[in-house]
């Protein structure tokens, strides 16, 4: 059902309710009676609910938006008009901000091995090369990136046309990357709109299993890995991963002697490292 949704363009609204136990279904039928509602039965994962959504929309753009956000007045505007006005772009993210209004990363350099262990190594404090100095990035002037949160990202659907849906053999994580991933493939850009305000508290939904999707945040990029490298790669990552959470896990150790907060950090550690060759 296409609504007016409030100071935004004209869209359609589509909700997919991966069998919460919350009340959640119940709050969407009683306040917001227009929503076009998807009722799943058990959770299908993040990339085949969104898809289940795409399929169903009818607009020349379709934003994934997380349910644990707040979109700030004009920001849904601000993305369309950009898309509007940039045809060779694929996607566009808005400026995200934690709860507290502290700046969020929004974007990332496309991952990789080499990535990864720098910022699991904390360099990117010397030099940023896994993330985006977005600190000092004006606040008001669009970037080209490489990859875009999936917390709120507007899809060009004859871009999707394209590429595909989002991989639905990735449960939750690494599926935006992915997709990020896809739409260079095929020379579409992807830019990064921060005049365009969204609030976004993150791991809400995985805030009673922190330690189970950790775990799954790996698997999903082992799975990354293997889909566009092969075994090669999936080793390489392995070994980088391994040798940063061994140090990690070393230092965590050491700290729960003396602060015991440490001590969860040093235990979901140690399982992934005891993980890490099966995934």
């Amino acid at each position: 059902m296409m609504q007016k949704c409030q100071t935004a363009p004209s869209c359609e609204v589509i909700v997919v309710d991966n069998a919460s136990q919350d009340g959640s279904i119940d709050m969407v039928h009683r306040k917001f009676p227009w929503v076009r509602l998807i009722e799943n039965d058990h959770n299908v994962g993040f990339a085949l609910a969104n898809n289940q959504a795409i399929v169903q929309s009818r607009g020349r753009y379709v934003l994934l938006l997380n349910s644990d956000t707040i979109v700030h007045p004009g920001a849904l505007e601000e993305l369309v008009t950009f898309m509007d006005g940039h045809p060779l772009a694929g996607a566009c993210g808005a400026r995200l901000l934690n709860g507290d209004g502290t700046l969020q990363h929004a974007c990332h350099p496309m991952l990789s091995p080499q990535r990864e262990v720098w910022r699991l190594l904390f360099l990117d404090h010397l030099y940023p090369r896994a993330t985006y100095p977005m600190a000092r990035w004006n606040g008001v002037e669009p970037r080209r990136v490489e990859t875009i949160k999936g917390a709120c990202l507007l899809l060009r659907r004859q871009a999707l046309d394209e590429i595909g849906l989002l991989d639905d053999r990735y449960f939750m994580y690494t599926e935006e990357v992915d997709l990020c991933y896809r739409l260079a493939l095929v020379d579409r850009q992807l830019w990064y709109v921060p005049i365009a305000v969204v609030t976004h508290w993150g791991g809400q939904s995985s805030a009673l299993a922190a330690e189970e999707m950790y775990m799954q945040l790996y698997r999903s990029k082992i799975q990354f890995f293997y889909k566009f490298g092969g075994r090669p790669l999936v080793w390489r990552a392995k070994l980088s991963f391994a040798f940063a959470y061994l140090l990690r896990w070393t230092l965590a150790l050491a700290l729960s002697l003396i602060r015991p907060g440490w001590h969860t950090r040093s235990r979901t550690y140690r399982r992934l490292l005891a993980q890490l060759p099966g995934m």
